[in-house]
């Protein structure tokens, strides 16, 4: 953990700077999975599966068998608590559809826009070193939602050649039937290109570690969509002396247990404040179970201290979060300041956790500064929007004459004409 004590704004690029990796040196034996997988599908698959996951399968889907059997291994708290997470999450996100508005700009003039769900969507759930089961119920609910007409979901299988048992449980729970047992660059390969078992998607969703990233940022070029640029996870905590030095140190550890390059940073008015989360980041840090993890993503963690809280919210703005909690009195103000973060945790009882599981809010979230210019996942992203305009005979006389004009000055005559012709009717 490092302490920086008024940091000149001419450092904050500096302390922004995620600790992310070149991936540019990736792209080379990730592309060549892309294009064994491309040419040869599921031999391709297959292959890359024993090389990589050291399990020897001879088929890729799910079987319900599989399905049935795996109820039996998930305890009845947990389905009821996932069952809980579900009504809440799909109630956030059913309150994002839009009505049909139509407008008129012009007498004679009807413009709207429809929503449109994408036909085909692919679910990559990691479960190597955890079984992100929360993230099928972030990306599924919405596609189920919006009425995707094909969900197909992609998870690495453990040695004995199965999925863990709580991914197929949640996947069955939203209706989710073409489950495969791959992970890694050959399940983003699958989903992109197509192979004799798995469907080819028109959008791959969900978290990724380098490999992963680069495949996905691969695939985009030759026309799959992607959720959005991906990289370790991060939360910037902002507190005063109103907060609890326990509830920060908590959800610092929180974010920084995701992986050895998660960046977590705390932004406090007060030193002393500071040094009570440092000390309670060591106390809590024994009773953890990720300790090996956790000690190294914390070598990257930064406890700043600002001289009021207006800097803490410049800083942050700046940085761009994943996560931001806002552990500060009157923190509904100074939420209204923000301008930059994937999604934001008021008050002291607010913490990250509940994002990533059970509130309602999706955990899918932009991250390293991509909080400037992209949202985390919603239901929009599982739509696509078109825009319809209906002009009468009155409408096209009300607007002709200036989109004649317009299109002249452009020097496009045959614009001008495809107008004209129909003014002179």
């Amino acid at each position: 953990m490092k302490f920086i004590i008024n940091p000149p704004r001419a450092q904050w690029a500096e302390l922004a700077h995620r600790p992310v990796k070149d991936l540019a040196e990736l792209e080379e034996p990730v592309r060549a999975i892309l294009t064994d997988v491309k040419k040869n599908g599921d031999s391709a698959v297959l292959k890359y599966i024993e090389k990589f996951d050291k399990v020897k399968l001879k088929t890729l889907l799910v079987t319900e068998e599989e399905i049935r059997e795996a109820q039996s291994f998930v305890s009845e708290d947990l389905k009821k608590a996932i069952q809980a997470a579900k009504y809440n999450i799909a109630k956030f996100h059913i309150e994002q559809k839009e009505m049909v508005k139509k407008i008129q700009t012009t007498e004679g003039v009807t413009c709207w826009r429809k929503s449109t769900p994408i036909p085909k969507v692919g679910l990559y759930i990691p479960s190597r070193s955890a079984p992100l089961f929360s993230t099928i119920l972030m990306l599924g609910i919405p596609a189920n939602i919006a009425s995707c007409e094909e969900i197909v979901l992609c998870s690495t299988p453990n040695p004995d050649g199965k999925l863990h048992p709580i991914i197929l449980y949640t996947a069955n729970l939203l209706n989710i039937k073409k489950v495969f047992k791959v992970g890694g660059v050959q399940a983003i390969a699958a989903m992109a290109y197509g192979t004799q078992s798995i469907p080819k998607v028109d959008k791959i969703f969900g978290p990724s570690n380098q490999y992963v990233t680069v495949a996905k940022q691969l695939v985009t070029k030759e026309g799959t969509a992607i959720d959005m640029p991906a990289s370790a996870s991060e939360v910037l905590v902002i507190a005063d002396e109103t907060a609890n030095p326990a509830f920060v140190a908590a959800d610092l550890l929180a974010q920084a247990e995701h992986g050895t390059d998660s960046h977590a940073v705390l932004v406090t008015t007060s030193e002393s404040f500071a040094h009570l989360v440092k000390k309670e980041i060591e106390t809590q840090l024994e009773a953890l179970n990720r300790k090996e993890i956790l000690r190294e993503a914390l070598e990257n963690c930064l406890l700043i201290v600002v001289n009021n809280l207006k800097e803490a919210i410049a800083f942050s703005n700046f940085y761009a979060p994943e996560h931001l909690v806002l552990a500060v009195n009157n923190d509904e103000y100074f939420a209204e300041l923000i301008t930059n973060a994937g999604s934001v945790f008021l008050g002291n009882y607010s913490p990250v956790a509940a994002g990533d599981y059970a509130s309602g809010t999706n955990h899918t979230l932009p991250t390293n500064g991509f909080a400037r210019v992209y949202s985390g996942v919603s239901l929009d992203s599982f739509f696509k929007k078109i825009t319809f305009q209906k002009i009468t005979q009155k409408g096209i006389r009300n607007l002709g004459k200036t989109i004649e004009i317009m299109a002249e000055a452009e020097g496009l005559m045959a614009h001008k004409n495809s107008v004209s012709l129909r003014l002179r009717e």
